[in-house]
């Protein structure tokens, strides 16, 4: 049975990637170019959540959500 992927937009980015790595490279299909890098994971993505970085890169949220969901993710808030 497979496991169930939840995502979890409270969390920071660097817990959703540690927990799953695929976050990250969806994040970065998403276009968070910066995601992959070590350096940003363990900078910004300590407090950095997906909402609020999409708002600064001006990448719909709902979108992101969408994708995630795509790929059997469960959201939540």
């Amino acid at each position: 049975m497979p496991v169930a992927k939840k995502l979890d937009l409270k969390k920071s980015v660097r817990d959703l990637c540690r927990e799953n790595p695929e976050v990250a490279e969806i994040m970065k299909e998403l276009g968070f170019d910066n995601i992959t890098s070590p350096t940003m994971l363990n900078s910004v993505g300590r407090f950095m959540t997906i909402p609020k970085g999409a708002a600064m890169r001006g990448i719909d949220l709902e979108k992101v959500k969408a994708e995630f969901k795509n790929r059997g993710y469960t959201i939540s808030e």
